[in-house]
């Protein structure tokens, strides 16, 4: 009923060799869609359920323009094991595909990046750099270096990413080294990513979720799966009604963000040096800004992709659209797109009219 009453949602079950439940899988159509309007990062991770049958919810999740999640497909399985992942991560790309430009974040549970270099051939994994921090302060003892972590998954500046890791390695060498060699710099710091990371680090979106859904993590299958759709049917209206009422450029969160830069640009001294590079000078640090490729050597505008204070500075003198720099994925229009639909709930039981096929379908517990 699902997918008749919401076009475009997938569902999936898999029962064992006796016909009994072993795997579900859901995503919304109208999420499916939106997807092309959320950057390409998708977080992924599960968490237990303590109903009946037990088992576990698996997540993935994209964030929208605004900072929030926006849930791309839901799974129940067994267990956090190596087929189950594979099978959910097989019916995820069925529905967002895999590209290059596509990022997948997780903890670095084995069974998970087993999975996800079983059934993604081009998409990059990603530690949460949450989960890295905990795994650090678990197996090394050292609470006290986090600051200079912290300072090394956020930086944009490879030579400023080095000087903090230079730190870590002076106080706590066999942290610098399980960083280096036993998680990979590319996995963890915003710097070193060969991809487009933007600014997120951490699957904190995903544990948002799980949040959530603490209380209802107690329900039957079924019942789980309500709470689901009518959280996500609200969330979406909501949503909706904010986006509709934007009248800035940028979405409400983007724009707190972005409006600041306009002072802090203020008073740099600009150079051009061909028609579309300018050297911009003042303040801590300054930036040769490409306003065509929409970089900066800051590499905030690059990895970002929202103008930093050089690029506003070299937009203002070549009289170009701040806003014209901003990626789309931040904009008002994009949020509207992305919830432009509405998720239908299911109805009571006497009103469906469920296929043969799905009514003879047997599904044991």
């Amino acid at each position: 009923m699902l997918e008749k009453l919401n076009p475009g949602t997938v569902t999936r079950i898999e029962v064992d060799g006796e016909s009994r439940f072993k795997y579900l899988f859901l995503a919304f159509g109208v999420a499916i869609g939106g997807f092309r309007y959320m950057r390409k990062v998708v977080g992924i991770d599960g968490t237990f359920l303590k109903g009946q049958y037990r088992g576990v919810l698996l997540v993935a999740t994209a964030q929208d323009g605004n900072g929030q999640c926006y849930p791309l497909a839901w799974g129940i399985v067994d267990s956090e094991n190596e087929d189950a992942w594979t099978w959910f991560l097989t019916q995820l790309k069925e529905v967002i595909g895999d590209t290059d430009e596509l990022a997948l974040i997780s903890d670095r549970a084995p069974s998970i990046k087993k999975a996800i270099s079983i059934v993604f051939e081009k998409a990059h994994h990603r530690a949460c750099a949450w989960h890295v921090a905990q795994n650090i302060k678990n197996k090394f003892k050292c609470a006290d270096i986090m600051g200079s972590y912290w300072s090394a998954v956020n930086t944009y500046r490879c030579e400023d990413f080095a000087g903090y890791m230079t730190e870590i390695s002076h106080r706590y060498p066999r942290v610098a080294e399980y960083l280096e060699n036993e998680v990979g710099f590319e996995k963890w710091s915003r710097c070193h990513y060969p991809g487009l990371r933007y600014n997120i680090t951490t699957t904190n979106m995903v544990e948002s979720l799980n949040n959530m859904l603490v209380n209802a993590r107690d329900f039957p299958y079924v019942a789980l799966l309500d709470v689901i759709q009518e959280k996500m049917s609200k969330w979406w209206n909501d949503r909706r009604i904010v986006a509709m009422a934007i009248t800035a450029p940028l979405t409400p969160s983007r724009e707190s963000e972005f409006r600041p830069r306009f002072a802090q640009s203020n008073g740099r001294h600009t150079l051009q040096l061909n028609p579309v590079t300018y050297h911009v000078k003042g303040g801590e640090l300054e930036g040769v800004v490409d306003i065509f490729n929409k970089t900066c050597t800051c590499k905030e505008f690059d990895i970002d992709k929202l103008p930093c204070v050089h690029a506003i500075a070299a937009a203002h003198h070549a009289q170009v659209s701040v806003y014209s720099l901003v990626s789309p994925y931040y904009t008002k229009e994009y949020y509207v797109l992305a919830y432009g639909e509405t998720i239908y709930p299911v109805g009571s039981q006497s009103q469906w009219d469920v296929p043969n096929e799905v009514a003879t379908r047997v599904v044991l517990p």
